[in-house]
């Protein structure tokens, strides 16, 4: 028995983004390139070496993790203690972010790592990241934050949303008639 309705001949499951498509490509690729560039660095001096410099490299990015860390908390406080916001972040994130690739084993990670401690290249980055998150936000629908929430509470899992509102009817309001006194509820 056929209801009339026409069955879809493609597929209704939605296209993966670039993004997801590529990403574990690259990461595979990533390592590959850290694990290869590590066996040619110790081949050409030594492990020893190698471990040296793999090490040198988790130190130094613990010392800029924290001293990032430090220098964050510190403009927190100054901030707090004059009564506003915290200005931005000063490039604090990504000496964080320079800190975490320094401590990730490779040599490609710290050379990223330690190129995101030169000030002029926080600073291109930082603007870069920001105006890449403000054409963002503008090409997202209007509305704030609190209508994404609310859209995202009013739709059901098959898709179709459903709009109303909540009235309650609290005992003791103007107009309401006398209740009639209900059982208990122990017995």
């Amino acid at each position: 028995m056929t209801t009339g309705a026409s069955t879809p001949s493609f597929s209704t499951r939605p296209r993966r983004s670039r993004v997801r498509t590529f990403l574990p490509l690259g990461i595979a690729a990533w390592l590959v390139l850290e694990i290869w560039l590590l066996t040619v660095v110790a081949g050409a001096a030594s492990g020893f070496v190698a471990f040296l410099l793999l090490l040198a490299g988790f130190v130094l990015g613990s010392v800029v993790i924290k001293r990032a860390g430090r220098r964050a908390f510190q403009n927190l406080n100054e901030a707090l203690q004059r009564g506003g916001s915290p200005s931005s972040g000063g490039g604090n994130g990504l000496m964080m972010l320079g800190g975490l690739l320094l401590m990730i084993p490779g040599l490609i990670s710290d050379a990223v790592g330690l190129f995101l401690l030169i000030p002029p290249v926080q600073k291109a980055v930082g603007r870069y990241a920001e105006r890449t998150v403000d054409r963002k936000l503008r090409e997202a629908a209007s509305g704030g934050l609190g209508d994404a929430f609310q859209q995202a509470r009013i739709h059901r899992p098959d898709g179709k949303v459903v709009q109303g509102e909540v009235i309650r009817d609290e005992p003791g309001a103007q107009g309401d008639a006398p209740q009639e006194p209900k059982p208990p509820l122990t017995r």
